[in-house]
Parts: structure tokens; sequence; C-alpha cells
């Protein structure tokens, strides 16, 4: 379906090459302050024609609010927000072997078979251009989580193919392990980030390696994949639903669900399985100090810190190390979450392919139209908007729980 949560609804609609594309934000808690220029940004470091790197559809996607805000305030209705496609070209697929082949690991064959038509220009709703819309609601929750929590949400390329920015070691197989990828995930921000453009890998040397090898599958007509890392700081504790909607189980389908995924880790991930289990385990320690005069039972209670079931923004315990990404039991524990997806080489490419054709006859295609050699630069912003909406739903689900339980008590008392 083309919608995303349950408090927080987000439903997208639009294709490659049709007017528009947008959604409808349901939900967004009322009296916030909200226009075009807090979307806008997240939405051009999305955008097309960025640099000789990627696609070069030139797109500004200008965001529209049309609804659920007054004077730039929000209202607690629905929120519209519209991008126009300014730079659609459907006539670079109608009427080309694009139009009767089916492309090689992309969604034109099953989207057929599936509903019996499809958008043949760019790959419809399969395309990139879907995301626009999720960029644009994930800005919204970001905002309220930045101010109802501080919640901070930065992501970076950390590699493409065979480059990579923590490349695994035998005494580090998970990033998990490494001083200096903790380091950086407690102090990185999108402006560290963005500095290192176009590749956004927050470091000089491996970012240069990285364009090096974009370029080259770009000049072949070829594509290359990679991997973007995204760290979400100042999570309160108590987010996630056990058993079905645990909080990294959300994360992985909020991942995968963005065109061109095919991978999802989180914390040590599959490194992880290499560590024994006296190094993996996150040992807990206390976060607050305690006057040794307290008894044991009042060391308990004060220790345990929410006592009453509800989450704890302050938690009383934290963990020595992270191989768990920040997450224990699918309900996060304040720790940072990290998290690591791993996209596909993009599926149309200009060489030639041999193939068939969607009555099974043998050809040969050669894709036309602009597309990317590499996604990952501009994934970035996907996936902190999908982290973002994640964590907004949870948040919500939790403020709703927390809310029940004080009138309950409040009653009782």
């Amino acid at each position: 379906m083309s919608t995303f949560g349950s408090h927080f609804r987000v439903t997208t609609y639009g294709e490659s090459h049709c007017s528009s594309v947008g959604c409808i934000v349901d939900g967004c808690p009322p009296g916030m302050a909200l226009t075009e220029a807090d979307i806008q940004p997240q939405l051009t470091r999305r955008r097309p024609g960025q640099s000789a790197l990627t696609t070069p559809r030139d797109e500004k996607d200008r965001v529209m609010v049309q609804s659920g805000t007054e004077f730039g305030i929000t209202l607690g209705t629905p929120i519209g927000l519209m991008v126009k496609n300014e730079d659609q070209r459907p006539k670079d697929y109608g009427g080309s072997t694009m139009d009767m082949f089916p492309r090689p690991s992309h969604a034109d064959f099953t989207y057929q078979e599936k509903y019996g038509v499809r958008a043949s220009s760019g790959g419809g709703r399969s395309s990139a251009r879907e995301t626009i819309a999720r960029v644009a609601a994930g800005t919204i929750a970001e905002k309220y989580l930045a101010l109802a929590y501080g919640v901070e949400i930065v992501a970076f390329v950390s590699s493409v193919g065979g480059e990579h920015l923590f490349p695994p070691t035998a005494t580090h197989p998970s990033a998990s392990t490494n001083p200096v990828f903790l380091d950086m995930i407690d102090k990185i921000t999108r402006n560290d980030v963005d500095a290192h453009l176009p590749v956004r890998c927050p470091n000089e040397e491996a970012s240069a390696r990285m364009k090096k090898l974009i370029e080259a599958v770009r000049d072949k007509k070829d594509s290359i994949g990679g991997t973007v890392t995204c760290v979400i700081r100042n999570v309160p504790v108590g987010l996630g639903e056990p058993c079905f909607d645990k909080l990294e189980a959300k994360l992985a389908h909020a991942m995968l669900s963005i065109p061109a995924t095919k991978s999802f880790e989180i914390g040590s991930g599959f490194g992880g399985c290499e560590i024994p289990g006296s190094i993996h385990n996150d040992a807990f320690i206390s976060s607050v100090p305690i006057p040794p005069s307290q008894s044991g039972i009042e060391v308990s209670a004060q220790v345990n810190g929410a006592t009453n079931g509800t989450a704890s923004r302050i938690p009383r315990l934290k963990t020595r190390t992270n191989n768990s990404g920040g997450v224990q039991g699918g309900i996060s524990n304040g720790a940072h979450i990290y998290f690591r997806c791993g996209f596909k080489p993009p599926a149309t490419i200009g060489q030639a392919q041999n193939t068939v054709d969607f009555s099974g006859n043998e050809g040969i295609l050669e894709a036309k139209g602009r597309h990317d050699p590499c996604v990952v630069p501009r994934a970035v912003p996907i996936v902190e908007a999908m982290a973002a909406l994640v964590l907004m739903d949870a948040a919500m689900i939790q403020e709703s729980r927390q809310a029940s339980r004080s009138h309950l008590q409040k009653r009782l008392s």
C-alpha cells in the first residue's frame, strides 16, 4: 500500500513522469510552527541534478504546503504536500525498445504481472521520484522529534561498491567495536556529511575513492551500489512495541521499502555474528551518581527509574558498549540507534543487454533516459526521513500509553 504509520500516517502519491508527486500527512500534532522553509532543505539534498555523479534530470523539487496549517502553524488536520514534476519526459520511454522490454532487475515485469498495466515511463511508482513525498513528510516528523525530545538523525554514505569507510577487519568485523566509528556517530552532523559532496562520505580519502569508482562505472554506462549508515541520537527509552512491531523491525520495514534497497543491519549487524558473547554483550552501568548512604532497596528503586511502567527520558542505567545499536528486546534503551542499509546498483544502465520482450522474444535493450550511476549519495536524506517517520510513530504510541496510564492513576489516587 501507499500508507506508512499508524498514529503518524503518511500516504504518498505520484509517478516518475506525472504532473506532480506528494503526500497527505495525518496525525501531526497541532500548534507546531511549519512552513515550506522547514521542508525544502532536505528535498534539495535529495533532488536530482546535484552533480555529474547523479542523473541530469533538472528538478528543483519545490514543495508547496496545501493544507493543515494556518499562518505557519499546524492545525492538527491533514497536511497536504505537493511537488511538481517540472522536467518530465515520458517521450524518452514511449515507442522505444524500453516500452517493449522489461528492464533487467527493474519493476517493469512485476508491475505488469500484478496490475495488468504499468507506467512505462521512468518506472512509475517504483521510481525514486516517489521518495520525494517520504522526505517531505519525514521533515515534519523530524522537527517534532527535535523539539519534543532533542532527537538528532544523521545519515552518511559508508560504502560504494568495494570501497568502504570502515572495512571489516579481523579485529573489528563489525564497526560497532571500532572506536573511530563510535566516536564519529557520537559527533557527526549533516554539515560534516555535506562538506564531502558529491558522495556524502564524511572522510576525504574514502570519499575520493568512492567518487573515482562512481565516475568509472558512469563512463562505462554502468552502475554501482553501496551502503548508507544512519545514527539517531537522544532517543527516549521505551520506544518500540513487542513482539511484531519491535523498533528495529519497523526500521527494517521502513528502510527496505525505499527503492533499490536490498539489505538492513542494526548495531553490530552481520559482523556481530563473528564476535563472542563475552565481547558482544552490552554491560549495564549506572548513568547517575548514587549516594553511598542509600540502602540497597532505595538504590534499586533509583536505578530502575520509571518503575510505573512508563518510559523514562532520563534513564537510570546505560550500557558500557552499544553492540545492540540502541535497541534491546525491540525497545529503545536510550543509547544511540545506528543501522546500515544496502542499495543495489541502479537497474537502468546504458549498456546493451541481451533480454526478452514481454512476449518472450529475444532482443537487445539499450536503455534511454536519465539515470543515476549510483543512488547512495542521494539516498542519505531518504534514509533520514524514513527513520524520522518510524521514530515519530513510535513516540506517539508511547505518549498515548503514558497519557492513558497517567489519567488512570489520577482517577485512582
